[in-house]
């Protein structure tokens, strides 16, 4: 007898093959059986007549870290499909947590959430994260930033040769620990303070040890070839896998620069290099205002970093830098405010910075600077500076795999604070929503494929991904015809259609579009 047997399925296995009728039986967790088994017995079974199985949905580049420890239910990740997210991204986790970087978590916005980053390892964090049993399976990165702060601070200047030790050794540890790899942030300090050497030396540790590199390079529009030429470099230098996040031109200036750099990342691949990436639908980007800012404004961390946009002058000096920057990139008519912290701005979320300096009277970077001072940092944006044609050339790529660069949110509740980027709550079904059934970019199985066994195969996680007899039971059953991603930039809080189950480790965690507040995701270490 099966735990549970899903019936008249139109099975799309994660391989890329074409799809193929038939019945899946489940059994403690795993898969024990595919074909006609409608002869057999089940405690638990769906009639899948109709509708696609496909394997649960990996979120190859997710900013979940701390989500889960304030809603086990991960409704805005769940509910689109997704049944294990990797996090740890952008050169930021929430482990190693020492010096600065363990008194920086609890100067944090955390406590907002209920939530207090008091460990200190990987090992510690992934502890917490096990006990708060989420609903969906969950893999971490080790950040290089958070390593870095926690042995040098905000310091701008590359490590001592003790330094440099003391950073191999978290990151040897962190992945003993589990880590399946480490991320860079190269546009957010500390991160940004290092040199390529300095990158290529953690990466050896990180391929001893079996692991990946993934990284938000240094640019994504005047210099995005020369930051995918250094990413392939240290995946040269240091035999790493190499995973560039989120790949795009952002910039109408640099719009078709993607064609150049899947090139180079062909052309890496054919000289052995293992160079990839991923992608997200969407033409808008999303992260903390604060990036807008120089690097030097950033050294010394946000007490420093505050301190000088006080100063008139020292402000001046920033406007003078980056005005033409933003302008080149996409205005400020275009740059958005997604989330604050104080009530006195939450009046601004939604809203561009144009629209808010209007509202408020002053120059557009004086209104932006003002919201970073009162928000001491942790204020958040959008920014539409894409190409559609930049986007469709990435997915389409042979090279690339989905990642939502979003959070597990909610629509009620401490996760439903702010005003999100809509790929939060859709990513995996505006894939064959827009992509597969509207624009035919990509093929449906080739869509699953890049949402399922590519991701599972280069992270690492061996019993993901594909439908096959032993391997681990998360599955997605979705209607083709009616799946598709609500959320939109005016309304980004909303849960996409046609996701009709979730299956994580043989257990339904959506069931008839409802969540079954089941909570058997596990919390998985690399080998």
């Amino acid at each position: 007898m099966f735990d549970l047997l899903i019936l008249n399925a139109m099975i799309i296995d994660g391989t890329s093959s074409p799809w193929f009728y038939g019945d899946i039986g489940i059994n403690a967790g795993k898969i024990s059986a595919i074909g006609n088994l409608k002869r057999r017995k089940a405690r638990k079974t769906i009639d899948a007549k109709g509708l696609f199985v496909a394997p649960g949905f990996i979120d190859i580049h997710s900013h979940s870290d701390f989500h889960a420890l304030v809603d086990y239910k991960c409704e805005s990740k769940v509910r689109q499909g997704v049944t294990t997210e990797i996090i740890g991204n952008c050169g930021y986790s929430l482990a190693p947590l020492l010096g600065e970087a363990l008194h920086e978590s609890k100067r944090s916005h955390f406590e907002q959430y209920g939530v207090e980053a008091g460990w200190q390892s990987i090992e510690e964090y992934l502890q917490v994260l096990e006990k708060s049993r989420p609903s969906i399976n969950y893999a971490t990165l080790v950040g290089h930033g958070t390593i870095r702060k926690s042995v040098m601070g905000y310091e701008k200047r590359e490590p001592t040769k003790d330094e440099l030790a003391q950073m191999k050794k978290l990151l040897d540890q962190a992945m003993r620990d589990g880590a399946f790899g480490m991320s860079t942030g190269l546009i957010y300090s500390p991160g940004s303070f290092a040199k390529t050497d300095e990158i290529v030396e953690l990466c050896k540790v990180v391929a001893r040890r079996n692991g990946i590199y993934t990284t938000h390079m240094r640019s994504e529009s005047e210099h995005l070839q020369e930051a995918v030429q250094e990413s392939i470099e240290i995946g040269e230098r240091s035999k790493v896998p190499v995973q560039i996040s989120h790949h795009k031109a952002c910039g109408r200036k640099y719009f078709g620069k993607v064609d150049k750099t899947l090139q180079m990342i062909e052309q890496a691949r054919l000289k052995g290099i293992d160079v990839t990436c991923d992608v997200y639908p969407y033409t808008a980007t999303a992260t903390d205002l604060d990036a807008i800012l120089p690097d030097w404004v950033h050294e010394g961390g946000i007490p420093r970093l505050i301190e000088r946009l006080k100063d008139k002058s020292v402000r001046e000096k920033i406007k003078k830098q980056i005005d033409p920057v933003q302008k080149a990139m996409s205005g400020y008519e275009n740059l958005y405010v997604t989330y604050t912290f104080t009530e006195k701005n939450k009046q601004f979320q939604g809203k561009s910075i144009a629209e808010i300096s209007k509202i408020l009277n002053k120059d557009p970077l004086d209104t932006a600077f003002d919201l970073i001072v009162e928000e001491r940092s942790k204020v958040g944006m959008m920014r539409f500076a894409m190409d559609e044609k930049d986007v469709q050339k990435v997915i389409s790529s042979p090279f690339s795999m989905i990642g939502s660069d979003g959070s597990a949110l909610s629509t009620d509740g401490v996760l439903s604070h702010g005003h999100p980027h809509p790929r939060n709550f859709g990513t995996f079904p505006r894939v064959i929503a827009r992509y597969v059934k509207e624009l035919k970019t990509i093929s449906l199985e080739q869509a699953i494929y890049k949402m399922t066994c590519f991701p599972a195969r280069r992270i690492g996680l061996l019993d993901r991904g594909i439908i096959r007899p032993n391997m681990a039971a998360d599955l997605v059953v979705f209607d083709f015809d009616k799946i598709k991603d609500l959320a939109t930039y005016e309304e980004p809080k909303k849960y996409p259609q046609g996701i009709i189950h979730v299956i994580v480790n043989g257990e339904p965690v959506i069931f008839e579009c409802e969540h079954t507040q089941a909570r058997p995701g596990r919390v998985f270490r690399k080998k």
